[in-house]
């Protein structure tokens, strides 16, 4: 009988966590025992998650080895004070500078400049203290760290110094130059800081993993270990069949953040509504997940307000079933330079969904590709209006036939179980 490698994941986000932060690593665990590999997985025993999904748990492997350990959570303090700005901080929700309360200034200049990393900091101490015994005695031969929270890092980076492990880091996202980090306030010392523990734990590590190229020829300038890409993917679910809306529902899928706010597209669907009497008589705008107040006064700005059926955060299974019986889904991504290497883990969700995308995002996203090679979508940028309004009116034209469908090309490679083997060619 083979004997399987024992490894460690440190991860925060883990059932009953909701949100795309945990299907990454869950999914992970889940095949990496095809490939004998035994998932042995820390996480915090007492997490604050700003959103939850209780049907998760039931989907946690029954081969992995689940460890918990206790630890100090300041957004649960933060939230005597306020639990709605705590709890949308929490999750990058982040309102424009000039709209932010006293309150939600402090939280930020708090978060930045007194939690470095970030607020799970307080774990990195008695984690190190504890693992350190559980590595040994349970013969662990790889430890993999993923953030965010990047705090998670330094649990790695101490037990590389001090047991010399091999050390995997996961970026799902990148650090220092993720969006909202320049929203936190930074001092010159606390931005300073951030820097000296990114380019630290990057040059201590064994080998990375990233989520996007653009994020590994940001680290390749920083460290010459070697980067890996593996991407987020879908996974093979049983997904209850609805009926296809009537309406034509445009849908967009998780957090709506303040940047994450296309003028063009209101635009342009506004326009359409004006000029198109059946397209205003069958539209309908779908939000599903979190939507800050900067987009919906933009919304409400262009007179389509009354277009919206704001279902608000769901489980994820609900969230797989609304995608496929809506008619298009939207994909909007912050326009700007920082952005360009996020792929969305929904990405991986809306292309086997048999449903046409039209994604809106920096010119130079990674995750224009992924749409044009599998047939599922177009991409725009934030200066594409007329071409945008043209393609929903496109669209809706082949809706009133009753002929909107996607048929998507070269998939297989973005399944979760390809990409937990690409994962256990690193652990071999």
């Amino acid at each position: 009988m083979e004997t399987k490698k024992k490894i460690l994941i440190i991860t925060y986000y883990w059932p009953p966590a909701g949100g795309p932060g945990v299907q990454r690593w869950l999914k992970f665990v889940k095949y990496l025992p095809e490939f004998s590999i035994e998932p042995h997985v820390y996480i915090p025993e007492n997490p604050n998650y700003p959103l939850q999904d209780e049907k998760l748990i039931s989907e946690v492997s029954n081969q992995a080895v689940v460890i918990k350990q206790k630890i100090k959570e300041p957004y649960g303090l933060a939230s005597i004070f306020s639990n709605g700005k705590a709890k949308k901080i929490s999750s990058g929700i982040i309102s424009e500078n000039k709209k932010q309360s006293f309150i939600e200034k402090v939280m930020l200049w708090v978060r930045g400049n007194l939690f470095i990393p970030d607020a799970r900091v307080l774990w990195v101490k008695p984690s190190v203290d504890f693992l350190k015994k559980y590595i040994v005695e349970n013969h662990i031969e790889t430890i993999i760290t993923t953030g965010p929270p990047h705090s998670l890092h330094l649990i790695g980076l101490q037990l590389k110094k001090e047991l010399n492990i091999h050390w995997i880091t996961d970026f799902r996202d990148p650090w220092t130059t993720i969006g909202y980090h320049n929203k936190l306030k930074l001092s010159n010392w606390a931005a300073k800081k951030h820097k000296t523990l990114e380019k630290e734990v990057l040059n201590t590590c064994d080998e990375v993993i990233v989520t996007s190229p653009t994020t590994k020829k940001e680290f390749e300038v920083i460290t010459p270990k070697p980067i890996s890409v593996i991407t987020n993917g879908y996974d093979v679910e049983r997904v209850e069949k609805k009926q296809m809306d009537e309406k034509f529902t445009l849908a967009h899928i998780g957090s709506l953040l303040s940047e994450r706010n296309p003028q063009i597209l209101w635009e342009a669907i506004n326009e359409l509504i004006q000029e198109n009497e059946t397209f205003a008589n069958l539209f309908e705008l779908k939000l599903i997940g979190a939507v800050s107040e900067d987009v919906l006064g933009l919304i409400k700005k262009y007179g389509i307000d009354t277009f919206v059926n704001h279902l608000g955060y769901v489980s994820h299974e609900e969230a797989l079933q609304q995608q496929r019986c809506s008619q298009a889904l939207l994909l909007i991504e912050i326009n700007s330079k920082e952005t360009e290497c996020i792929i969305p883990g929904k990405v991986f969700e809306y292309i086997v969904s048999e449903r046409p995308i039209i994604a809106i995002g920096p010119e130079k996203a990674d995750f224009a590709s992924i749409l044009k090679e599998t047939n599922t979508g177009k991409f725009f940028t934030y200066y594409d209006k007329e071409l945008i309004k043209k393609h929903i009116l496109e669209l809706f034209n082949v809706f009133l036939k009753d002929e909107l469908k996607v048929n998507a090309v070269g998939l297989q490679k973005y399944s979760r179980k390809a990409l937990t083997s690409e994962l256990a060619s690193l652990l071999k």
